[in-house]
């Protein structure tokens, strides 16, 4: 056998006793991604159920006791509180205790019967532009329906056939049905976690080993830089390609992720992406001196490359010279690679071009911290 393959099983083997000997790093390699999988899958979600409502019926009529019932009757708005006046209902919307408020103005039921146009104020919570944008569009959705069905009643009345209408728009939902929040995020949580289990701890790891004096002893061997640095990443690659096996086995059995993609391409794009981010943990431990301060470094890289990757929000969604800055970080064509690959079934042929990037990410910043790794142990 060739000395430098010798020389490089010994590395991943003392590298592998070293981190299953020490329980507390084997858990947070292991465990602790799982849990946080399972938190943030149930803590992160967009989908918008049982807004609070106040009512406030000035009418009190049966058309605006109806309007509100059937208004009422889906699980988007739930009835909280009945209020006399709008000035009762702004203090439950100020104080959280609802989130939307319906005023039905005095002549109601008078306007709809005339014909006149009826209106109903719906005062929304803007601190929370998701919820209050759901609640909105529910209310104004249902006044739309309501006036064609009102409108349609009243040709009936008259003896009249209504046309129907030249366009209709009849909605499908490819690869989410259902709209769940979970589908989408879970495959951005487990990039985040790939993210924070090889990079803050590569770059926690190596520094630790400089303060006690490990990496000077490992120095005085015949061992070469590169042997040395390619032992140490291989168990985090390995460990790397568990994790995400088996976060990916964890959405789809708890939280309904689809696994329709090719695993060959899902594990070639992992592989590129660990690269990327051991590199940048191994460059941060280069850069440090103490386990400190690679945590504040793996942090300060972390949170900025989550932010601008599309985890949680949609990279269309941010301005034009910030989305630019997305196409400089990895994340981005992970992301990319596994909702399209386990979402909509999309092969190699799609999504090359993101496999390419992480490749061509993934060879630069390790060169990179390979050569600081070389300058810092010769």
């Amino acid at each position: 056998m060739h000395p430098l393959v010798v020389q490089y099983r010994a590395v991943v083997v003392k590298e592998v006793r070293q981190t299953v000997r020490d329980k507390r790093v084997l858990v947070l390699l292991t465990l602790v991604p799982l849990i946080q999988l399972f938190v943030l899958g149930f803590a992160v979600n967009f989908d918008v159920r049982h807004v609070p409502t106040a009512v406030v019926d000035r009418d009190g009529t049966v058309e605006s006791r109806e309007y509100a019932r059937t208004l009422l009757a889906g699980d988007t708005l739930d009835l909280k509180a009945e209020a006399h006046d709008e000035q009762t209902a702004e203090a439950l919307v100020e104080r959280g205790e609802a989130s939307v408020a319906l005023v039905f103005p005095q002549d109601f039921q008078e306007d709809v019967l005339r014909g006149s146009g009826a209106r109903v104020q719906a005062l929304v919570d803007g601190s929370d532009p998701v919820r209050s944008g759901v609640a909105a569009d529910a209310v104004a959705r249902h006044a739309a329906q309501r006036v064609d069905r009102l409108i349609q009643e009243d040709a009936r009345a008259r003896g009249e056939t209504r046309p129907r209408p030249a366009v209709e728009l009849v909605p499908r939902v490819l690869y989410n049905p259902e709209l769940t929040t979970a589908v989408y995020v879970v495959p951005g949580i487990v990039a985040m976690l790939l993210l924070i289990v090889t990079t803050i701890i590569m770059a926690m790891g190596l520094a630790r080993e400089r303060e006690t004096g490990t990496l000077e002893q490992l120095q005085v061997t015949p061992l070469k830089p590169v042997i040395l640095m390619a032992g140490k990443v291989t168990p985090f690659v390995l460990i790397g390609l568990v994790d995400v096996g088996l976060a990916l086995g964890v959405g789809a059995w708890v939280f309904g992720v689809p696994l329709r993609g090719n695993p060959a391409l899902v594990a070639l794009a992992t592989l590129l992406y660990v690269l990327c981010t051991l590199g940048v943990g191994l460059l941060i431990a280069t850069l440090s001196r103490t386990q400190q301060q690679a945590f504040v470094g793996g942090f300060l890289f972390m949170l900025p490359a989550v932010l601008l990757s599309g985890v949680l929000t949609s990279v269309r969604a941010m301005p034009d010279w910030l989305a630019w800055v997305t196409y400089l970080n990895p994340i981005r064509y992970y992301v990319e690679v596994l909702r399209g690959s386990l979402l909509k079934s999309a092969g190699l042929g799609d999504l090359w071009l993101q496999v390419v990037l992480l490749g061509v990410f993934g060879t630069a910043v390790m060169t990179v911290a390979a050569r600081r790794f070389h300058k810092t142990t010769a």
